[in-house]
């Protein structure tokens, strides 16, 4: 299939203002789309530059790199947990450890093993980041000229929540995004930065209906789109209070009726009183140009369900394939299932089953690969374990999307689950109410708001309270799946019997189809239903011959 950025100088007014802004930015894009290689060499030789004189970059010798060839020989393919001990030296306020530039903050993200990756911020990665969101604000803007007659709902979180041993900041980057926007950018905001910060959650996102509620809507953006289902309910939920506060003004109904005065009476200088809506349904209130989240992978589910919950057949629109880590895919449609391959950003590779490396531009329709990336904040071949897969080209370069987390995980709102983890939950909380369980298998269950469900082969007098004891244990564990847990975003954790015997039939069986005995192991996750089909098959007891 192939795709067009479509990026002209026509076009109405706010567009063609912003198209000449960036004009040098898009005739660089149009011309790297011929030449994706080229773009790639020239990323390299930027990484170098900042990499060359730090430890990192001495240890692997890295001044004598000149090719993306002589990349993969110097350096091999690294995870979180082998890059651990040098993040954890830029956390203490070491200087020169990945790159010679200074690192302002460290992104806070989700780990494998329960513990948070700080990810460090660098002004070259910063910069890449930004440029490809320019282009994709700047494609939306062109399909969307009505979304200057109103005002952005974006959902971010703190900047700021804590600081390193060194003294770093720690926080979010949707707020460093923010907090990095010139005043007059911030106001086209439906809700002030600092209502992102109250707490609790439930206090947070009244305070954001509240004052979205106030404003005319034309684009809510959010990564999840599970975060879009959890507004739509909300607002349901605190419609009446919701309808009060509209009408006179204020922030001090349902949860913000716990707020303190000085809080209160300083955030309502920025409200005004407000005809409520008919309808709780946000969508028929706000007069949407664009939703834009996550499509790809676990999150195509969520998706089908915006327009029914919200109210709005409004486009979504793709955010692109992005992570806390860097751009790598920006869509220029609201059609595209995926994104066009940042080739001007970071350098990029894919591994495929075999765990063969190629440059991701090589990708062909069809093909998918892991994804395996190299940034300006000096992270080299850093193995992102996420599946992309090719669907198309434009001009020479892959337009890809993402199809899910490679390796063994739950995800359906970025929590992120492990089955080291599912395994750790189940102990600290088989320890804490005093049961062994014989067997066990974690699953996610689609719903409007999904849960883990745990099916566990287990004395049934302890069943009841294993459920609670296993989802608190899950988000000691898991701070994404806590952070989940507390905004609504996810049901909490229950546990459901297994019949005797279960697993004990499932082994046998591997065994009885030709996998080595002492190598089967407990289907820790199910992540599809072939998996949860091959372990329901196994529940069910052979029926007994006459």
């Amino acid at each position: 299939m192939r795709f067009d950025i479509r990026l002209p100088r026509e076009g109405h007014g706010p567009y063609r203002l912003l198209r000449g802004v960036h004009d040098k930015a898009v005739r660089s894009l149009e011309q790297s789309l011929s030449d994706p290689r080229r773009a790639q060499e020239e990323r390299l030789a930027v990484l170098l530059r900042a990499t060359v004189g730090s430890d990192h970059g001495r240890q692997h010798r890295l001044d004598r790199v000149r090719s993306l060839e002589e990349l993969r020989s110097a350096m091999p393919v690294r995870t979180f947990a082998d890059y651990l001990p040098l993040l954890d030296r830029v956390a203490a306020g070491e200087a020169g450890v990945l790159t010679t530039d200074s690192v302002s903050m460290l992104l806070e993200t989700s780990g494998t093993s329960g513990r948070p990756k700080h990810l460090p911020v660098t002004a070259p990665w910063a910069a890449s980041v930004a440029a490809a969101q320019s282009l994709w604000v700047l494609a939306m803007l062109r399909d969307h000229e009505g979304l200057n007659e109103g005002k952005a709902l974006t959902i971010v979180s703190a900047a700021e929540h804590a600081r390193s041993p060194g003294g770093l900041p720690i926080g979010s980057n949707t707020g460093r995004m923010v907090a990095a926007q010139p005043w007059w950018l911030r106001r086209r905001y439906a809700v002030p930065y600092e209502i992102f910060l109250l707490e609790p959650p439930e206090l947070r996102q009244y305070a954001i209906l509240r004052f979205a509620l106030g404003e005319r809507v034309t684009s809510f953006t959010t990564a999840n789109p599970s975060t879009v289902l959890l507004f739509a309910r909300r607002a349901a939920e605190w419609w009446e209070p919701l309808c009060a506060d509209l009408a006179a003004g204020t922030l001090r109904h349902g949860p913000a009726a716990a707020l303190g005065w000085r809080k209160r009476a300083w955030l309502e200088l920025g409200l005004r009183k407000v005809k409520p809506p008919a309808s709780p349904l946000l969508g028929r209130h706000w007069p949407l140009c664009t939703i834009n989240c996550w499509k790809g992978g676990p999150a195509a589910y969520f998706v089908g369900r915006i327009p029914s919950v919200l109210g709005s057949e409004a486009p979504i629109r793709e955010v692109g394939i992005t992570a806390s880590e860097g751009f790598f895919a920006i869509p220029f449609g609201a059609d595209w299932p995926g994104g066009l391959l940042w080739t001007q950003g970071h350098v990029l590779e894919v591994i495929d089953d075999n765990g063969v490396a190629r440059w991701a531009y090589e990708l062909e329709p069809g093909e998918r690969g892991r994804l395996v990336i190299s940034t300006e904040a000096g992270l080299l071949r850093y193995d992102l374990a996420d599946t992309i897969e090719c669907v198309g080209r434009c001009g020479e370069t892959p337009v890809v999307r993402f199809v899910g987390k490679s390796g063994r995980f739950l995800n359906a709102t970025g929590e992120k689950v492990t089955e080291g983890q599912v395994s750790e939950a189940l102990r600290v909380a088989a320890s804490r109410i005093g049961m062994a369980p014989i067997g066990f298998t974690a699953r996610l269950v689609l719903g409007d708001v999904p849960q883990v469900s745990l099916f566990v082969e287990a004395p049934a007098a302890r069943l009841s309270a294993l459920g609670p004891a296993f989802d608190l244990a899950l988000a000691e564990i898991n701070i994404e799946y806590a952070s989940k847990r507390e905004s609504g975003r996810l049901l909490p954790a229950t546990a459901e019997a297994a019949p005797a015997g279960t697993f004990a039939r499932f082994r046998a069986q591997r065994v009885a189809e030709g996998a080595p005995e002492g190598q089967v192991k407990d289907p820790i996750l199910a992540v599809d239903a072939r998996e949860w089909g091959r372990l329901l098959a196994a529940a069910a007891p052979e029926p007994r011959r006459p």
